[in-house]
């Protein structure tokens, strides 16, 4: 007698399930992703080896252009409670005689680097589009007789005294503007720093070594 052969069905797998969740994280991603601020100025950084990353949260950076001006930018720490950002300003405003409202305390914890004197900070704030902010950006002073940049680091580590300070600076800039930022931060007692750099490693040959 011969034997009953059971019909062959193909494997069916209901995918719908498996949309409906990729459309659910995908809402929850685009909802819950911080995007980085745009940077002051374009900085192309230095090429390196190291693999070191600086930290995402609880630092304090300054930017160097290839025309060396200088730029700072602190973040609200990992805690976004603790408003490092506010309690900055309004440290500096304490400094400098002046006032902010909590409106551009607020917007102003939200935003990028920057690099202006301190009396144009709030016009910076309450710029109406990019193109008027950008015109302000014209880095912070250092000189002799109104060093403002040491005043921002100097009050900065007052506000977080767990923050780490970053140098970020072009490839193209010249070295004394670095190293007249790194003097600075010696000068407030900042003697551990991180020095951004891309991982991109440069080959060099026996052509590119200068003639001795």
């Amino acid at each position: 007698m011969p034997k009953i052969k059971a019909p062959v069905r193909t494997p069916h797998i209901d995918m719908t399930p498996m949309v409906d969740l990729f459309a659910l994280l995908l809402v929850f991603f685009i909802l819950t992703t911080t995007f980085r601020p745009q940077e002051a100025a374009p900085i192309e950084t230095p090429a390196s080896v190291s693999e070191k990353q600086a930290p995402d949260n609880d630092i304090m950076t300054i930017f160097i252009s290839k025309e060396g001006k200088v730029f700072f930018s602190i973040d609200n720490g990992k805690d976004t409670s603790t408003h490092f950002r506010e309690k900055l300003l309004v440290k500096m405003a304490e400094q400098y005689n002046l006032t902010f409202t909590p409106a551009e305390l607020d917007k102003f914890s939200k935003m990028s680097s920057f690099g202006m004197p301190i009396k144009d900070l709030k016009g910076w704030i309450n710029a109406k589009d990019s193109k008027d902010r950008d015109k302000l950006q014209v880095g912070i002073p250092m000189d002799s007789t109104d060093n403002q940049l040491a005043w921002w680091v100097r009050l900065a580590r007052l506000t977080n005294l767990g923050a780490e300070v970053a140098i970020k600076g072009d490839a193209e800039t010249d070295y004394s503007a670095v190293k007249e930022v790194m003097d600075l931060l010696q000068d407030n007692k900042v003697n551990k720093f991180n020095l951004v750099t891309n991982l991109m490693k440069d080959d060099v040959t026996l052509k590119d070594l200068p003639p001795k």
